[in-house]
């Protein structure tokens, strides 16, 4: 299921929030059903889903990490 922009507005919110960072933002992903885009500044970082279960809306954040990301550490 594809995020409106009013969902995409509060995922993003909660998430400057959460991690204290306004320069996470998300992007309408291209395509029908693609994910959200996730953001740190000009950094793509991971992918939001809309997932519908019996009724119950969630939304599921997808992070890849590189090693050689995490090797610079």
């Amino acid at each position: 299921m594809q995020l409106t922009a009013e969902e995409m507005e509060k995922i993003q919110t909660y998430l400057q929030q959460l991690f204290w960072n306004p320069e996470i933002n998300l992007h309408a992903g291209t395509g029908h059903d693609a994910p959200a885009e996730v953001y740190v500044g000009k950094e793509f970082i991971g992918v939001v889903y809309k997932n519908s279960d019996d009724g119950e809306i969630s939304y599921d954040w997808n992070m890849s990490i590189l090693q050689e990301d995490i090797e610079k550490f």
